[in-house]
């Protein structure tokens, strides 16, 4: 979280937010630089690699945030969790909850969200279907898809 996340109300700003689920969609299943390693000096697999130069773009074809409580600013990061709630022919949706930091008690939930992704060829800028490897990628990370209070 960023100082200028905070708005004129003292809380987390909705654009703001798109930002904060963006990075933590980019960091979770975008493929990472090489020199990127993790704990073991492995580098990590990508979910999908949506790189630059990678072949693929993915494309936000529909967003939807249900905000739940406004989120002051923490000095600590906030807990994002998410996950994949559906795989289509040429899209997936991920689906998102915002925590308070990790150890604050009582943990609250501020924000649900979905994000389409259309799977996009580079070349051509036109949608293509997800690939077995890619599929078997996102096994791991499928759960429901995130249920909003109003339908």
């Amino acid at each position: 979280m960023r100082w200028s996340d905070i708005d004129a109300y003292g809380h987390v700003n909705n654009s703001a937010m798109l930002r904060l689920l963006e990075e933590a969609r980019i960091v979770a299943f975008w493929g990472a630089d090489p020199d990127e390693v993790d704990a073991d000096g492995s580098v990590p697999e990508p979910i999908i690699d949506g790189r630059p130069g990678s072949g693929t773009m993915t494309v936000i074809a529909a967003q939807r945030l249900e905000y739940l409580a406004s989120i002051p600013y923490f000095r600590q990061p906030l807990d994002i969790r998410l996950w994949i709630g559906r795989i289509g022919g040429a899209s997936i949706d991920v689906s998102y909850e915002v925590w308070s930091p990790v150890g604050q008690q009582p943990a609250e939930l501020y924000t649900r969200a979905t994000t389409a992704l259309v799977m996009v060829d580079a070349a051509t800028n036109r949608p293509r279907r997800l690939t077995e490897a890619e599929r078997a990628a996102c096994e791991p990370y499928i759960q429901d898809p995130v249920r909003f209070s109003r339908p």
